[in-house]
């Protein structure tokens, strides 16, 4: 069994033998099964286990390809949060879905008749290699450790968080895990938020890194400077959390919309 138990959506009607030992072998492997009816589309937009995650498990049958609604919300919750979609059904079904589904929202899909160690394994490896990497990482630097620690809670239960309260730390946190966003204090003490911006830039590894500052200061002149140095935005410490969790919720949209724009 893994260590971190990761949930997965089982979207079926749940009454076969083949649904009955998908989902007991997927809990015997470790897995956190949630079970949502794929003929109830209630059951489909209200389940709130999709914001956790890692994968879509799909039992396709004649009925829900039938079921545009259905197919459609579970579409927009898988490009929406960001979750593969796997499928399990017969070959001609499949061909169906792929029809009219984002070819790359669909990660992996077992024809029956269907292997439930096959099934195990492709769903084990897609973990081990990306489900830990389903929450956006973001790299915290700031010089106050209670501020460090409001922003931690205020984000923690959508994004990964890591911190730092100086430019040294932060350098030193991203040459072992790259963060998605770096969000930046620009008034820092010895080392301010425009120097480490500097040191950011300067290595090619971090060099694409988003980067938005952190600010106590509003007045025009402030923000002038702030956005002379180029960075992806800059906050308001004063802001209210949920200002900034939506600011950082709109970055994260902006740059998943710009990805899917350059793959069409």
């Amino acid at each position: 069994m893994r260590k971190a138990r990761e949930h997965l959506v089982y979207v079926t009607e749940g009454k076969s033998y083949l649904d009955v030992s998908v989902r007991d072998n997927l809990k015997d492997a470790g897995y956190i099964v949630t079970e949502v009816s794929s003929i109830n589309i209630e059951d489909v937009s209200q389940t709130s286990a999709m914001d956790n995650a890692v994968i879509i498990l799909i039992h396709l049958d004649e009925e829900l390809l039938k079921n545009q609604e259905t197919l459609i919300l579970i579409r927009d919750k898988s490009i929406e949060l960001d979750i593969p979609l796997f499928i399990l059904g017969q070959v001609e079904h499949i061909g169906v879905l792929k029809k009219v589904m984002p070819k790359q929202i669909i990660k992996k899909t077992f024809e029956r008749p269907i292997d439930i160690k096959d099934v195990i394994a492709g769903i084990d490896t897609y973990v081990e290699k990306f489900g830990h990497q389903k929450r956006k990482n973001i790299l915290i630097v700031d010089d106050s450790g209670p501020f460090l620690r409001s922003v931690r809670d205020w984000l923690e239960g959508r994004y990964q968080i890591t911190l730092a309260n100086s430019g040294t730390m932060a350098i030193k946190s991203m040459t072992k895990k790259l963060p998605d966003l770096i969000l930046l204090d620009y008034e820092m003490p010895v080392v301010d938020g425009k120097m480490v911006l500097e040191m950011i830039r300067s290595e090619s590894e971090f060099a694409n890194v988003p980067v938005i500052f952190l600010t106590s200061k509003s007045d025009k002149q402030s923000v002038i400077d702030v956005m002379k140095l180029k960075a992806d935005g800059y906050l308001l410490k004063t802001m209210e959390p949920k200002e900034i969790i939506k600011a950082i919720d709109d970055h994260f949209d902006r740059v998943k919309a710009a990805w899917t724009a350059e793959g069409e």
